[in-house]
């Protein structure tokens, strides 16, 4: 592989999900050579995701081969990936610096595309389970559950929306939630306690998802009393919130009071030259087509900034 460290490079790409491979097409396509930092996973979060039926032009595809496909048209247009991973940034003076692993790079322009990570419950069975009933997307799995009877844990604007969305296909839906009142806005409190197919356990959490192969219970723990059941259920739809990747821009870049990264509608950050895509800067959306969209948009921001510093 060739060494592409040692050059100033115009446009670094900082994370290899949809937004960052999106970017590198558009910004190889306007001749950047533009050159994709992967971090650890190729892909991010649809890397481990199994069927995709929701981005256009597909009736259904795997996660990682809809990565191989983004990886090879953006390579066959002239993007460099490099498997390696920041660790360091420096935005105090342009040529930018981006410390990683295996060495360093300088660029007139980068795309932080980090992505955000799910947060998980951390009980048995929840990892083995992932793609087998465990879910953490309703818009992407919601169609597989068709007259099930799901669980839902949480109880934020998320939980409650997700929940809603998924009774369009759901039999029924129990939320799960740890406290003994929701921490969702009053409409969609109303609406998901008005929804004649959701229902409420309170002041209960999820220990232990149970399956063999798939999933096919849960067991519960009471938060006051002690107490514990096991739940017959055909999935689980965890939906806690995400953390952003943003730890690595601390400091340097304007974050929101959740850490993601404030971006205007062209994707610019808070330093010029300094872009952002994906769900690093999007805590709402959080769709694949929707990063996909904004690492395009990124690169054609990044082409007119170096075009008017030229």
């Amino acid at each position: 592989m060739t060494d592409t460290s040692e050059k100033i490079h115009q446009c670094l790409i900082i994370g290899s999900g949809p937004a960052g491979l999106s970017a590198a097409l558009y910004a190889a396509r306007a001749d950047l050579s533009p050159v994709v930092l992967s971090g650890m996973d190729l892909g991010g979060q649809v890397s481990k995701t199994d069927a995709i039926e929701n981005y256009p032009g597909f009736d259904s595809i795997l996660g990682p081969e809809m990565v191989t496909l983004f990886q090879e048209q953006a390579e066959k247009f002239g993007a460099a990936i490099v498997f390696d991973s920041a660790t360091e940034v420096d935005f105090s003076k342009r040529p930018f610096k981006v410390t990683t692993y295996g060495g360093e790079y300088y660029a007139e322009s980068l795309i932080l595309a980090t992505g955000a990570s799910i947060r998980e419950l951390g009980v048995p069975g929840e990892q083995d389970l992932t793609g087998r009933g465990v879910s953490y997307c309703a818009t992407c799995d919601g169609h597989f559950f068709k007259e099930k009877d799901l669980i839902v844990v949480g109880g934020g604007d998320s939980a409650l929306k997700e929940g809603i969305f998924l009774t369009r296909f759901a039999k029924s839906v129990t939320i799960v939630h740890r406290r003994d009142e929701l921490r969702a806005g009053p409409y969609l409190e109303k609406k998901a306690k008005e929804n004649p197919k959701i229902s409420f356990m309170w002041d209960t959490i999820v220990t232990e998802i149970i399956g063999d192969g798939t999933v096919n219970s849960v067991r519960l723990k009471n938060t006051k009393t002690g107490e514990e059941q096991v739940q017959d259920t055909d999935g689980v739809f965890i939906f806690i919130g995400h953390d952003p990747n943003t730890e690595l821009f601390k400091d340097q870049l304007d974050t929101d009071e959740s850490g993601y990264l404030v971006i205007d509608q062209r994707m610019h950050t808070s330093m010029p030259g300094v872009f952002a895509a994906g769900e690093v800067g999007d805590p709402h959306f959080q769709q694949v087509v929707i990063s996909a969209g904004m690492g395009a948009a990124a690169a054609m921001e990044v082409t007119e900034f170096l075009e008017e510093e030229d």
